[in-house]
């Protein structure tokens, strides 16, 4: 044994170290001893037979990446279990995975014979067809095209959706899911809730079954886990789902968490989880903006033959702000109200329905709202629009954020004008002429304030 070869060693060890709980390391691989290392093939001494399978089985994607890092590509590694420890005869076990190479590791692989069938369906309705686009979620959606085209290929492994409550991320975990299946039919594909996985671990734990629950895990294409952040506090789930994330993610398969914060804000999870839940993308999808829940009202609309007018949508989609899930909820109150009543679906019942599921609160629109909507609308800065500067384009926004203060806001001409720049109540009184006698030759003018109006009420 060469001072070379304990320093090579000494190394391996600091990776897994680094990788493992304390016990875990202590019992599977502080006890090895390097032997030698020639021609490619490192020998490790083990106390046992059962000692060398069960790092084949639960640890050797661990151990490759930490010899490949150390030794090199293409190191074949043998375990040299000692017999006699006066003559020191022993017996050789080659490593189930030959040569492995960085990133696609073909070794201990679980034996089982899970098929599709055996696995829990993903829902239905869940699908990228059904799934509406928008800002809130567009960065979210895209990556997870990409996921399902090349699962466990791309830079977003894991992928790690957050967001709060109703915004979509189950929805779009399970689009994933559905994509990668109808491109790839014969992947495995397992979506589970964090409480699920925590409650089959300790069942698994109480009957003895670990490594069976390991393989079954371990045996998967693409493992989607739902609302991870109750693993918080959970030390034995934690270690196994670790394990379980680590043979995957080296494997080359595909890791989709959801979670209500990102990983930086998660309390009570192990640092070395949080860690790796930061090695792919971490996409928020935040609440849907008042277009995107007009698009998901209308797309359901449409799916469940359901007619309502545009003012009881824009009602709706004004008044229902954080969750998809109580719009779809409002709609069904409302087509099960009128199918029980036999009554025409009015603005009177929708605002019934949506008081019992949303709390509403009347809007109250500011000048200073109204000067920030113009002011990005004509990108001109707010300090220009309430100063004197008397350029053309400065003085029409500067008319138009008159107007819709008047139009919006409970504030009087002299408030209005006071906080446009210590401006007389007869000025602001002309601005509000002027754009009104405008507007009725102005087609687009119209059109323009409609958009600031849509955009401050919603």
């Amino acid at each position: 044994m060469t001072q070379t070869l304990l320093q090579q060693w000494a190394q391996c060890q600091t990776i897994l170290a680094d990788n493992l709980t304390s016990s875990a390391y202590q019992t599977w691989f502080a006890p090895i001893v390097p032997l030698s290392f020639a021609e490619g093939v490192l020998v490790l001494q083990v106390k046992s037979q059962f000692v060398a399978e069960y790092i084949e089985e639960n640890y050797i994607p661990l151990l490759s990446a930490a010899i490949i890092r150390v030794f090199g590509q293409g190191t074949r590694l043998e375990y040299r279990v000692l017999i006699d420890s006066a003559s020191g005869a022993g017996t050789m076990y080659p490593s189930s995975g030959g040569a492995p190479e960085r990133g696609n590791w073909q070794i201990a692989k679980p034996q089982t014979n899970i098929t599709n069938d055996d696995l829990p369906k993903l829902n239905e309705l869940y699908t990228f067809d059904s799934f509406i686009a928008g800002e809130p979620n567009k960065l979210a959606r895209t990556a997870g095209l990409a996921v399902a085209k090349q699962p466990g290929y791309t830079a977003f492994n894991p992928l790690f959706i957050y967001g709060g409550s109703g915004v979509g991320k189950t929805h779009l975990a399970c689009a994933i899911g559905h994509q990668a299946l109808a491109l790839n039919p014969h992947a495995r594909v397992l979506y589970v809730s964090a409480n699920t996985f925590k409650l089959q671990f300790q069942d698994a734990r109480k009957e003895n079954r670990i490594p069976d629950f390991l393989n079954f895990y371990q045996s998967v294409d693409v493992l989607i886990v739902d609302d991870i952040q109750y693993f918080a506090g959970l030390k034995g789930t934690q270690d196994t789902f670790f394990h379980i994330f680590n043979y995957l993610q080296q494997s080359r398969k595909q890791l989709i968490l959801t979670c209500d914060k990102p990983p930086v804000q998660l309390k009570d999870i192990e640092e070395r989880l949080l860690t790796r839940f930061k090695w792919g993308l971490a996409a928020e999808i935040t609440r849907p903006d008042y277009q995107l829940r007009r698009n998901i009202l209308l797309s359901k609309m449409r799916r469940d033959g359901i007619v309502l007018s545009d003012e009881i949508v824009d009602f709706i989609a004004s008044n229902v702000r954080d969750s998809v899930r109580d719009l779809e909820g409002i709609l069904a109150s409302l087509l099960a109200h009128s199918t029980l009543t036999d009554c025409e679906i009015d603005l009177a019942l929708a605002e019934k329905v949506v008081s019992h599921i949303v709390a509403l609160q009347p809007q109250t629109i500011t000048v200073e709202d109204v000067l920030g909507a113009v002011s990005k609308q004509f990108n001109i800065p707010e300090k220009t629009l309430t100063a004197q500067n008397r350029s053309k384009d400065v003085s029409m926004a500067r008319h138009i954020a008159a107007y819709l203060s008047k139009q919006l806001t409970d504030s009087s001409l002299t408030e209005i004008g006071f906080r446009m720049g210590r401006r007389t109540h007869a000025t602001v009184l002309h601005s509000v002429t002027y754009i009104r006698n405008l507007m009725e030759e102005d087609a687009a003018l119209r059109q323009q304030i409609a958009r600031l109006q849509a955009d401050l009420q919603h």
